[in-house]
């Protein structure tokens, strides 16, 4: 399988979560200082009382950039990782990160799919569209984002690369092109009860087998996936994308 990366994606979002962190960490710290050290009523226990939430804001859109693109496993490579070794079920197939609407996504032979990753961990189940995960309180509020709902952006995905090939490649906007979604968790410590999801889900270590089994015998139109392989390759080109 072909993988392409849009580089300075994510060295500029690495850039942003670490300058946020720290600037969310120094902005908590002067408040608590603050806290303890101002006088009641003077204009820096009011900057105090400012400041707490300020830092929450900005420590918290660090852990959003930190969380996807600098915690170990980094999201996208365990994708990869999970892709490698496919053999003939990835042959001709083309993993691409960070260039579309949505994160992640693979052309193939058989059709496009959409990746939603997660990385969150705990206990997460699945029962049909409806999402439960269970963390500690602490990890909560400080530690990592709740789940949201997969299913509701897995299907948001599959909508934002169907609007995408019809504004990049017109000609295929009324073909009946075989777009699909899964959803891939890739926390190490995640516990998953998620059969029951209504969009396919899966650890990332077991996206091998589970690619396997979604591979079929019937390939799209020939014609059809070399334009939309065009495309996509220009795109990826357009934000000079690494090859690996």
């Amino acid at each position: 399988m072909r993988t392409l990366t849009n580089d300075n994606y994510i060295a500029s979002r690495k850039r942003i979560g670490q300058i946020f962190s720290f600037l969310g960490i120094g902005v908590l710290l002067a408040g608590f200082v603050l806290t303890f050290t101002a006088e009641e009523g003077s204009q820096l226990s009011y900057l105090s009382l400012f400041s707490l939430p300020l830092g929450w804001i900005l420590s918290q859109v660090g852990l959003y950039f930190a969380n996807r693109l600098i915690k170990q496993p980094v999201v996208h490579e365990a994708i990869d990782d999970g892709l490698r070794k496919l053999g003939k079920y990835g042959h001709d197939s083309h993993m691409y990160h960070y260039i579309f609407p949505i994160n992640h996504v693979v052309l193939t032979p058989n059709g496009i799919m959409a990746l939603v990753a997660k990385y969150q961990s705990g206990t997460i189940s699945a029962d049909d569209v409806t999402w439960k995960q269970k963390i500690g309180i602490f990890q909560r509020f400080f530690g990592q984002q709740t789940l949201g709902n997969p299913t509701l952006e897995a299907e948001n995905g599959v909508k934002q690369i169907a609007k995408w090939i019809s504004h990049n490649v017109p000609e295929l906007a009324e073909q009946e092109l075989p777009i699909g979604a899964a959803i891939v968790f890739t926390a190490n410590d995640v516990e998953l009860d998620v059969k029951a999801s209504a969009i396919p889900a899966v650890h990332h270590t077991k996206l091998k087998g589970f690619w396997k089994q979604r591979q079929t015998d019937t390939p799209m139109d020939p014609e059809h996936f070399e334009k939309l392989l065009k495309a996509f390759n220009t795109a990826a080109t357009e934000v000079d994308a690494s090859e690996s």
